[in-house]
């Protein structure tokens, strides 16, 4: 997908940067000229996208708020965030576990916080307006086979949006979630390849496909940008019409 956004001269900090979501917004954002710290647990991974894209790598499980609070402590202030990390534990509801569910909202919730929480408070220091754009999901706006854990992470991700756009707003601070549908990462390419897991899924969209990862990135890019300056507070559904049932 072309990038049609111009980040020049902006900082953008991306976390779940390895694969996936985060991978397609930090090559669109570099493409775009921001300057990205792509940020992740795969090391390899890292590496190879920093040799592709330019991006500066930073090592982050942001499932550990100590490793957070060292890793983004010496960072400079940036004009945008990304939150893309995330993992899944699907499982049925009567086999949720205490450990698995917080887990869970461990890195798709408190993590995400904890990551908005410093970025937002060198913005304020600086005086800088910008965007935050959290990847949440469709589990969070409808109930889905297994996804308990999960779809509370991503719902509760949403509520952490709206309240940081009412606290960040008044200093020019917008932020939004994007709810993608199943995206077509390597992981979940395997993951719906069963014909009697991916054709009901695919029936229930009116599209008839699942998301690429360039087609979520398109959208947080437009979030980021002064093309969405009006916009903040808002869980946009990218999802070929899922949640319009």
């Amino acid at each position: 997908m072309n990038a049609t956004f111009d980040f020049s001269g902006r900082s953008i900090l991306v976390t779940g940067a390895s694969s996936g979501i985060g991978r397609a917004t930090v090559e669109a954002l570099c493409a775009s000229g921001a300057s990205v710290v792509a940020a992740a647990r795969n090391v390899n991974e890292l590496a190879r996208l920093a040799e592709q894209t330019g991006c500066e790598p930073l090592t982050l499980d942001v499932g550990d708020p100590a490793a957070i609070d060292a890793a983004l402590a010496e960072l400079p202030v940036f004009d945008g965030l990304v939150n893309c990390a995330g993992i899944a534990l699907l499982e049925r509801a009567v086999d949720t576990t205490a450990d698995s569910f917080d887990r869970v909202l461990a890195v798709n919730t408190r993590g995400a916080v904890l990551v908005a929480r410093h970025v937002a408070r060198a913005m304020l220091a600086a005086k800088r307006a910008g965007s935050i754009v959290n990847v949440s999901s469709q589990a969070a706006l409808v109930a889905l086979d297994d996804h308990l854990s999960y779809s509370a992470s991503k719902a509760a991700l949403d509520a952490v949006t709206r309240a940081l756009c009412i606290e960040l707003g008044p200093h020019g601070i917008r932020v939004n979630s994007v709810n993608p549908t199943v995206t077509l990462t390597p992981m979940a390419v395997l993951a719906w390849s069963d014909p009697v897991k991916r054709d009901p899924a695919l029936a229930a969209i009116p599209l008839r496909r699942f998301a690429e990862p360039a087609e979520v990135a398109a959208p947080i890019m437009f979030l980021l940008s002064d093309a969405a300056s009006m916009i903040s507070g808002v869980c946009l559904p990218i999802d070929g019409g899922y949640t319009a049932r």
